[in-house]
């Protein structure tokens, strides 16, 4: 969705929003239709760089074997306490940092500065959403994507590992249709 299109809203989508974006991304794989989607809407899947991931307990598990992933693909990470404390638990080197509402410097910083190429952060509730909302409108403004659910943090690790397993091509939706 091009958040960059609406600054200060919320960028947090309803079931109902997640499925009326206004691209399309074609192709035989998944990984690569996906990253598609994010090239047109922009912006674009880092291919390497710090991912900042930030997600709730519950969520930490399955953010573990993305962020494995994304680690075998050359990424480092960036996290709040909590989160970095798992990931090294996990063996997945993390550095920690602040939110917002921590002091300085914080994840916010480290945005504006260039350091974070990929938010992934899972909404935690009510206390930190101030925190939350302005992780992701730093991101925003700096075109650094975001990730808000696990299932786009899966389906963005898949678009990069295509991104570097094969060669980029677009074909008519016409040559699709004949392939099949």
């Amino acid at each position: 969705f091009p958040f960059n299109k609406f600054p200060g809203s919320s960028i947090v989508l309803t079931p109902e929003m997640r499925s009326t974006g206004e691209v399309m991304g074609q192709d035989k794989d998944f990984g690569m239709a996906f990253a598609k989607t994010q090239m047109a809407a922009k912006p674009s899947l880092p291919m390497e760089g710090n991912v900042f991931l930030s997600v709730k307990d519950s969520d930490k598990p399955k953010a573990l074997e993305i962020a494995k992933g994304l680690s075998e693909l050359g990424f480092s990470f960036t996290s709040t306490e909590g989160t970095a404390k798992f990931l090294n638990e996990n063996g997945i080197k993390a550095e920690s940092t602040l939110r917002i509402s921590e002091g300085r410097p914080n994840v916010a910083d480290l945005i504006k500065n260039g350091k974070v190429q990929l938010v992934i952060n899972t909404p935690l509730g009510l206390i930190p959403r101030r925190d939350e909302n302005g992780i992701r409108q730093e991101a925003v403004s700096h075109s650094v994507p975001v990730i808000t659910t696990l299932g786009s943090a899966y389906a963005a690790l898949e678009g990069i590992r295509s991104l570097k397993d094969r060669k980029f091509s677009v074909k008519s939706l016409q040559d699709y249709a004949k392939s099949e």
